[in-house]
């Protein structure tokens, strides 16, 4: 046991040793070197909790976004939540393989002065050929959360897809 400690110790002294000091292998290299964080200026201009951007080896670029409207949404469904609803929507893609589904907001805004959230149902698919398949090999189900804050200001909810859109309204 004592002659593995000391063996282990001397290849890790040796290997320090070694002048790998700029190779990519080296995990002191992997996250760039240090800067300066910027101070906040007395007008706030910047803000102290988000950290700068910065580059380095495992950072990657920002992804396009490759997704299109679902087909058509077949199933619309509000449930309530003791902290608000959660918006259940069921869509047939046009072809097997969709992926990364999103119900995503039409308004930044969320809600428009009407008092209608519109959501678009999102898919994304292979960028190779897919078959078509059958209606049920094709359903994709996404949810959305509205808080009770946000709930309060909704009068009608509509869910778009490519051919079709449904809606529920309040009672």
């Amino acid at each position: 046991m004592k002659t593995n400690v000391i063996v282990l110790t001397a290849a890790s002294l040796a290997l320090s040793a070694c002048g790998w000091r700029d190779s990519s292998l080296n995990p002191g290299n992997w996250f760039g070197s240090s800067e300066p964080v910027q101070s906040v200026a007395a007008d706030g201009s910047v803000n102290a909790l988000i950290p700068p951007e910065r580059g380095g080896l495992l950072r990657r670029p920002e992804a396009a976004d490759l997704s299109v409207p679902i087909a058509s949404v077949t199933k619309l469904q509000i449930d309530p939540t003791p902290s608000g609803a959660i918006i259940l929507a069921e869509g047939v893609a046009s072809r097997q393989g969709a992926f990364a589904a999103e119900l995503r907001p039409v308004n930044p805004e969320l809600v428009s002065d009407d008092g209608i959230l519109e959501l678009d149902f999102r898919v994304a698919y292979p960028p190779w050929e897919t078959p078509v398949g059958d209606q049920r090999s094709r359903t994709v189900v996404d949810a959305y959360t509205l808080s009770r804050q946000d709930l309060s200001a909704v009068r009608l909810v509509r869910v778009r897809g490519a051919q079709n859109a449904l809606e529920s309204r309040r009672r």
